[in-house]
């Protein structure tokens, strides 16, 4: 029985092993979405010790940490980084056939170069290793990303954000390219009780009045070219916890955001309608100044409104959820196709059950003049563990080609996530070599190299028109 971590891991196959080993291992990293904080990366301070790094603002350890009962105090409570760090070392080996037990091997051997299991038996001594080393390496944020060759990271900010640190940024000679993503979900969230007051902090920030649904769009508008100039992006998200279409007129728009802009309560089919026409307009908007359009769907945010009510939100307590419609999603899709107005766009269904349905959609909007115009985006947030990425590989394959891709992502708050790209890239090259193993695949050596080189870093730095150099 095997005692350490294994360089074959997810390596299933000789072809695979090649392949990986040959081709994959080594490719630098984009990662095109991400939740850093561009702060961080400005003062790149040097981490505390091990249990910082781990457990600073990471929802899915702390998920996890709470299915076995153990008190908040050591989760998002005030216990110490090192109390917090021996409460999850008790736990770890009890997450057999978690992502999370894989994620946690994988860097303390790309970090540290540490391949033995930690255990509470041996917390401490790892503890007191890694401790020293980020004293010794001056393990910093900003090392992190060179030492894991990240060329280009994009953080997420909200159109009101001033990207003082993003301006920073651009003055200094770094090895990774940082730039943001234009997220407007506050503006699309038209029966939330903040919504007014978002309005004022919105028009504050472009400098202009927004008295009605068509300025509103003028500010995002605005805003959206404002990061543009910053950092060079042309990513944006939008996230869509439900979404269904509903047929509007621009007077009945006008009127929903008037009934919203004075904290008036709205319908549900209000809420529909006023939801499609701020969908609508922002891909409208994406697609004339060059941008992707990111749709994250599927989101159920806030469970447990009791536990969010005491911690915060984004501390654990999101789920996946079904009432975004793929119909609803073709709707918006096709009404931007009949006025040849729809970007490119990459599809994020977090339900992972209902995969082959969006590959299938995806296609169906493709068309001449660019490629993978319409397209999957990476397994993520729950999925983004080996069976996830198997499964939408398999999806995808059969119903979009998976050569199209534009690969991999980490959507974490951790400085030290990036072995996803890695455990992905496993994954890839396994399954391709299980296809050339039984028969499936055989154009030979020089096709496969090309699609994995394509999937791991070209696409995605041809899709979104990043320009990085490998």
């Amino acid at each position: 029985m095997n005692d350490r971590f294994s360089e074959e891991l997810f390596l299933t196959n000789e072809t695979g092993r090649m392949l990986y080993h040959k081709y994959a291992e080594h490719l630098p990293i984009i990662d095109y979405h991400c939740h850093l904080q561009p702060s961080e990366i400005l003062e790149n301070k040097e981490f505390e010790d091990l249990g910082e790094m781990w457990l600073r603002g990471d929802h899915y350890k702390w998920r996890c940490m709470r299915t076995f009962g153990i008190d908040e105090k050591y989760i998002t409570g005030d216990a110490s980084y090192y109390e917090k760090y021996m409460r999850f070392a008790e736990i770890l080996p009890q997450l057999v056939g978690n992502p999370i037990y894989i994620w946690c091997a994988l860097e303390l051997k790309r970090y540290f170069d540490i391949d033995e299991p930690l255990t509470a038996a041996n917390a401490q001594e790892i503890y007191d290793r890694t401790k020293a080393l980020i004293a010794e390496k001056h393990m910093t944020r900003r090392w992190c990303m060179e030492h894991s060759s990240v060329r280009l990271v994009s953080t997420t900010e909200d159109p009101t954000d001033d990207l003082a640190c993003h301006k920073a940024l651009q003055k200094e000679a770094l090895f990774t390219r940082v730039i943001t993503a234009f997220r407007p979900d506050k503006a699309m969230f038209c029966a939330s009780p903040d919504f007014a007051a978002y309005l004022g902090r919105l028009s504050g920030a472009a400098g202009m009045p927004i008295g009605s649904f068509a300025e509103l769009l003028a500010a995002l508008e605005d805003r959206l070219q404002y990061f543009r100039d910053v950092t060079g992006t042309t990513v944006s998200d939008d996230g869509i916890p439900w979404f269904v279409w509903e047929d509007y007129t621009r007077e009945e728009i006008e009127a929903i955001f008037a009934k919203a802009r004075q904290n008036g309560t709205l319908s549900r089919k209000e809420i529909d309608q006023y939801q499609s026409a701020f969908l609508f307009e922002m891909a409208r908007i994406y697609r004339r100044n060059g941008f992707v359009m990111q749709l994250h769907i599927g989101t159920y945010l806030d469970a447990n409104t009791t536990r969010v009510r005491a911690i915060g939100q984004s501390t654990g307590f999101d789920c996946a959820d079904d009432s975004s419609p793929v119909k609803s999603v073709g709707e918006l899709l096709d009404r931007l196709t009949a006025i040849g107005e729809l970007p490119k766009t990459i599809l994020y269904p977090l339900d992972g059950t209902k995969i082959e349905t969006w590959a299938i959609l995806a296609a169906g909007f493709c068309d001449s003049g660019t490629r993978a115009k319409v397209q999957l985006g990476a397994p993520w947030w729950f999925n983004d563990q080996a069976f996830g990425i198997q499964r939408q590989f398999e999806a995808c394959a059969n119903l979009y080609p998976v050569s199209l891709s534009v690969g991999m992502l980490t959507d974490s708050r951790s400085f030290i996530s990036y072995p996803r790209h890695e455990l992905y890239r496993r994954v890839l090259c396994s399954y391709l070599g299980a296809l050339v193993e039984r028969g499936e695949y055989f154009s030979g050596e020089e096709e496969l190299k090309k699609t994995i080189e394509n999937i791991c870093f070209n696409n995605v730095n041809e899709f979104f028109g990043f320009g990085v150099k490998r």
